[in-house]
């Protein structure tokens, strides 16, 4: 094969080569309907977890209200002395508030008392109160009940304005009737000038 030849055959290989070029990747492009696909998806997940930590708080708290109806219960005892409504009960979680001497004004820390109470009583809306006022034995028994009936009163209408209807509300006096201390000094004195509160009805 001549010099002429040869280079025809070289030009025909260079213009095969150029002509077949590298072989080019396949790219794989993500269809846009797949997309959509998957947020759907992706959606309905999360909407379905949202739904499962409303349902377990729903759950846990229903559980912390049950516990706290127990504890409530259990609290109950029935009052040995029947009031004049017949058996009425007692509960260790309603606390008692304090009078100064011949004064029916709450003061400033039993007011956190009464908002104690009325909290718990705002859970349980068909419990009937009573709320008792009690004095200690110094002046005579028909001032000692006016100021009772004051001071029994005066708790009421607080309890009143932390939400409490009035249906659930009644008062009532002893006087110095009832003494929770039966000593004759300071000391028994200042725990007899109470408001009391009874349970009525569950």
């Amino acid at each position: 094969m001549g010099k002429k030849g040869l280079a025809v055959l070289v030009l025909i290989l260079c213009v095969g080569l150029l002509l077949t070029g590298c072989p080019k990747k396949t790219v794989m492009k993500e269809e846009p309907s797949m997309r959509k696909a998957e947020e759907p998806v992706a959606e309905r997940e999360k909407a379905a977890k949202l739904e499962a930590e409303k349902e377990l708080a729903r759950i846990r708290e229903e559980e912390a209200k049950k516990a706290t109806e127990k504890e409530f219960e259990k609290s109950l005892v029935a009052k040995k002395e029947p009031g004049i409504a017949g058996e009425v009960f007692e509960s260790r979680l309603l606390k008692d508030i304090h009078f100064d001497f011949d004064k029916y004004d709450i003061r400033p820390g039993d007011t956190e008392i009464l908002k104690e109470n009325a909290a718990l009583l705002m859970k349980y809306p068909k419990v009937k109160i009573q709320v008792e006022g009690h004095c200690d034995e110094r002046g005579t028994s028909e001032y000692n009940l006016a100021l009772g009936e004051r001071r029994a009163n005066a708790a009421k209408k607080y309890l009143l304005s932390l939400g409490i209807s009035t249906d659930r509300i009644s008062s009532i006096s002893y006087g110095e009737e009832k003494p929770l201390d039966a000593g004759h000094n300071e000391e028994a004195w200042s725990k007899n000038r109470r408001g009391h509160i009874v349970i009525l009805s569950k």
